[in-house]
């Protein structure tokens, strides 16, 4: 997904998902145990839905996450 919005002093956010374009709040503890201190508007991520329907358990991401075809990473 990409991160649509996050203030770090609330850590209060929004991430979209690249599938269906739906968005996601974040969850309280979203960056929990994570390499993330903060987040930034455009930031590529990797997440899961937790049982509310928030973004949890983020994580670095890549184009390659996504499953790019093989010819396109090559460019």
């Amino acid at each position: 997904g990409v991160i649509k919005s996050y203030d770090a002093g609330t850590r209060v956010g929004v991430v979209i998902a690249d599938t269906d374009l739906n968005e996601y709040d974040l969850a309280e503890d979203a960056l929990e145990g994570s390499v993330f201190r903060t987040l930034r508007q455009g930031q590529r991520v990797v997440f899961d839905l937790d049982g509310s329907g928030n973004a949890s358990g983020v994580r670095l991401g890549s184009e390659v996450d996504l499953g790019t075809p093989a010819h396109l990473e090559e460019r």
